[in-house]
């Protein structure tokens, strides 16, 4: 097929190029010129495992990159991943999303047929109040409108393309059309995934029900999250370690082993922003969902926990303290809603000194934070510590030993469960 992609982020960018490595011919709009120079220079404009390889392999063949809607009605079907970031109370901004959906309208004006598929993630009335009537404002029913939500994990986001749990098509009534245009679209993953014996789920239902497939997915493992977190908090009390607790409970098929792995807490665009919209939506009709709310009051509460961890143990106010790891999660450079932050403004509070380390996010930390000191390496941020606080549970921590000889005294509290306690160390886990 020929698609087109509006949008560059991580989203978009990831998509674009998985696309055109199953053999579609793909174009990807965006309006910053410099994304679209790095695209077709054959470089990623996001830190993505996999995504820079793709686009190296098909930039100037199968991907190519431009700032003009035009190229939009040469293409068979166009994928709308435009970010929806959210505003102070919790609601999401669509104003670019609904900007990018109008200039698609203007540049449908006189196609025969044309598919626009919704990627980017908005709240379930959005498409049909705001997006569908730009989309389709001239060329109408000539343009179909569908939704097909992602879930993709930053980090690895190209392998939960490439073997997705489940794919879900949100189409209006009756539109064969875009539900066509989706199975053709997906058929060579399709295939590839049941030559090697494994078939995807489809689910087909209308627009809004899958978008709020979407935000249940994520509030579920959020609070996931935040439930394991809040075990862990009593299970520290008294003195058990959380992760016996999770190993045993993770063998119930009907709870599972995955996102029980307690600590610092969630960050990152999506579950963030997704649990804090359905809340704002929920509170507008007029429910108060309490055990949403619960887990982004918990959530939140975790990195004062790890404050006063560390209080127990050094007078902070006057202290070097070593922060380890500033991206959200490993495997990515996206320090949006990262815990490191949290951490370290509550450190800047009690008066201590922040140096900070990260392998790839230190740049994108100094946004938020232009006047504490960086590290070159995990090594050089410990030296002369007096305590160090682990926020992101890269690999590389895991490997850390005799660094930790370099510390002032070495009081380490650890958010991830990213290393294990040596002789020495007064070692403080979060949860255990």
């Amino acid at each position: 097929m020929n698609v087109s992609v509006v949008g560059s982020g991580y989203v978009g960018t990831t998509i674009a190029a998985c696309l055109a490595d199953l053999g579609h011919d793909v174009v990807a709009i965006d309006i910053d010129q410099n994304v679209v120079d790095s695209i077709n220079a054959g470089e990623s404009p996001i830190h993505e495992p996999g995504v820079e390889e793709c686009i190296a392999r098909h930039a100037g063949d199968r991907l190519r990159a431009t700032t003009d809607y035009a190229v939009i009605p040469d293409t068979d079907l166009t994928f709308l991943a435009i970010q929806t970031p959210s505003n102070p109370d919790g609601s999401i901004d669509t104003s670019a999303l609904e900007a990018a959906s109008e200039m698609t309208g203007d540049a449908l004006a006189d196609v025969d047929e044309h598919v626009v598929v919704v990627k980017s993630t908005v709240l379930p009335d959005v498409v049909d109040d705001r997006l569908a009537p730009r989309t389709q404002a001239h060329a109408g029913d000539r343009v179909s409108v569908a939704t097909n939500p992602e879930f993709q994990r930053e980090g690895s986001a190209v392998a939960d393309f490439l073997h997705p749990d489940k794919l879900v098509f949100g189409t209006a009534p009756g539109d064969e059309r875009a539900l066509d245009a989706l199975h053709e679209c997906y058929a060579p993953l399709l295939d590839a995934r049941a030559a090697d014996g494994h078939d995807v789920p489809i689910v087909e239902t209308d627009r809004a029900t899958a978008i709020m497939v979407k935000y249940a997915n994520n509030a579920f493992l959020a609070a996931k999250v935040s439930l394991i977190n809040d075990i862990g908090n009593v299970c520290k009390e008294y003195g058990i370690d959380t992760y016996d607790v999770a190993d045993a409970i993770g063998l119930d098929d009907r709870i599972g082993a995955k996102f029980l792995r307690s600590g610092l807490g969630w960050g990152g665009s999506c579950f963030p922003k997704d649990v804090a919209a359905i809340v704002h939506a929920a509170t507008e009709r007029g429910y108060d969902p309490k055990m949403l709310q619960a887990a982004i009051d918990v959530n939140n509460h975790q990195p004062e926990r790890m404050l006063g961890l560390l209080e127990n143990h050094i007078e902070v106010d006057g202290a070097r303290v070593a922060v380890l790891g500033l991206a959200f999660k490993p495997g990515t450079d996206d320090v949006r809603n990262s815990r490191a932050i949290p951490v370290i403004q509550g450190l800047q509070e009690r008066g201590a000194t922040v140096v900070a380390y990260d392998p790839i996010a230190s740049e994108n930390m100094r946004e938020h934070f232009p006047d504490i000191e960086y590290a070159d390496s995990a090594a050089t941020a410990l030296d002369d510590a007096d305590a160090a606080l682990l926020t992101t549970d890269w690999d590389e921590f895991q490997a850390l030993d005799d660094e930790f000889d370099a510390m002032r005294s070495p009081v380490v509290v650890d958010g991830r469960r990213s290393i294990e306690p040596r002789d020495g160390m007064t070692y403080e886990g979060l949860t255990w």
